[in-house]
């Protein structure tokens, strides 16, 4: 909700409706038990060219992998590993999608209404392709080049020091000889 992931509008005449569900996951930490929920579209009901039209997100290449580790052993560079929290909830959605309103956060005063989905969600098809889209023009905004070569891999030169990172879905590796900027990087 604090990403204003939807809104809620009255619900359209002869407008395919998304369903959505709650996914509930318990995670063991030292002597206490952590309680999660996702809230995840049901995608599978999409339908192509209505609620979709791309789907295809890049990955990273083995090769690609194989060769900044490579090149991180031979000229002893640092080397990072980050996730993104919540990748997919970032992405902007091109298509006008409507979901039904989730169990529990059901409307007292518009029950009838739906959510109109201004983000991606986890389960809808398009959610990867748009995640990896808005990661795209963050790393251009960061003067960072895509490679030619493989679309998840971005470098960028300070004076003569490049830096690389490796986009695999959520998680990254960045490689440089400087630790600063790599941590500059990182808390972008």
């Amino acid at each position: 909700m604090k990403n204003k992931t939807w809104t809620l509008v009255p619900k359209p005449k002869n407008t395919s409706i998304v369903d959505c569900k709650w996914l509930f996951k318990t995670k063991q930490e030292n002597e206490s038990t952590r309680y999660k929920a996702r809230l995840v579209a049901k995608g599978f009901s999409q339908k192509e060219g209505v609620d979709f039209t791309e789907i295809f997100s890049p990955v990273v290449k083995y090769t690609t992998v194989r060769i900044i580790l490579a090149l991180t052993a031979h000229f002893n560079w640092e080397l990072k590993q980050m996730d993104v929290k919540t990748a997919f909830l970032h992405g902007d959605l091109d298509e006008t999608i409507y979901m039904s309103q989730p169990n529990g956060f059901l409307s007292d005063k518009h029950p009838d209404h739906v959510c109109l989905l201004k983000k991606s969600l986890y389960g809808l098809k398009q959610s990867p392709r748009q995640w990896n889209k808005k990661f795209d023009m963050f790393m251009q905004s960061l003067n960072f080049q895509r490679s030619a070569f493989d679309p998840c891999l971005y470098f960028k030169y300070y004076s003569d020091i490049p830096v690389f990172l490796v986009l695999y879905v959520d998680d990254m590796l960045i490689a440089s000889s400087s630790i600063s900027l790599i941590i500059e990087l990182q808390n972008n």
